[in-house]
């Protein structure tokens, strides 16, 4: 278990090698996560924007539901938080470093499953070891999966006792939209429950393909959306999808 320092701040990186520490701080439950990146082992190493904005949404949620814009998205769930006796079960979809599953566990007291390709499961077992301790604290669980966009023998292995379906930044590349959307078919389509929330930066117009089949599969809909950086003309949004005629009772616009 790695140890925090009183004094570690949000947003810090300590190097060691090739490998960077970043400290990430989570005000409503007064911890702070350790997140392992490898930046030279590739994109999948890697903090990115995406995930930031869904760990502070987590964050913001478990401070102040009634202002949240997961609410109406968690409300389908009685199994929210720490003190719930059945805890909610999410599974985070090309998982990278880790750190939008592991706060969910934490934020949420939920049984979370992080999902990579066989060669990024190392690193997420080092993030969720290193996390395990905060994240128990709040009655939450962290497990590690290997998960093949398209295999369904991958996704079946991780069972039907599954909630919510969690990803960031994973519309990249485009051999990969149709895959991706094979596994969101399996699990979305086998519980009519069920729902898929993803933050996405859009960064090329080649990624309006994988909308346009979402669309045809799944209601899809906007939940949120952050403001655009400095230098950049949009923002981070994070999209809901759901079986289709499984309707938000409130939907939030950009």
């Amino acid at each position: 278990m790695l140890q925090i320092g009183e004094n570690e701040v949000e947003g810090e990186n300590v190097s060691s090698g090739k490998s960077e520490l970043q400290m990430y701080r989570i005000n409503s439950i007064e911890s702070t996560l350790v997140i392992r990146q490898l930046p030279s082992l590739g994109i999948a190493f890697k903090l990115w924007l995406p995930a930031t904005t869904l760990v502070t949404l987590l964050d913001n949620y478990r401070r102040d539901p009634s202002t949240s814009p997961l609410t109406h998205t968690f409300s389908n769930f009685h199994s929210v938080g720490s003190d719930s006796s059945s805890p909610l079960n999410i599974v985070e979809l090309g998982s990278g470093t880790g750190i939008v599953g592991i706060a969910a566990a934490a934020t949420l007291g939920a049984n979370v499953t992080v999902t990579d390709l066989p060669n990024v499961i190392e690193n997420l077992k080092f993030n969720a070891d290193a996390n395990a301790e905060a994240v128990a604290r709040f009655g939450g669980k962290v497990h590690v999966a290997s998960l093949r966009w398209g295999e369904t023998d991958d996704v079946e292995v991780l069972g039907q006792n599954v909630d919510l379906i969690l990803a960031s930044d994973v519309v990249y590349h485009e051999h990969l939209y149709d895959p991706l959307l094979k596994t969101l078919r399996f699990m979305l389509l086998e519980g009519s429950k069920r729902v898929f929330l993803m933050a996405h930066l859009k960064r090329w117009k080649k990624e309006s393909i994988f909308f346009k089949k979402a669309r045809k599969l799944f209601d899809v809909d906007v939940i949120h959306c952050d403001d655009p950086q400095e230098g950049s003309r949009i923002g981070v949004v994070v999209y809901r999808f759901a079986p289709k005629n499984q309707t938000l009772k409130k939907k939030d616009n950009c």
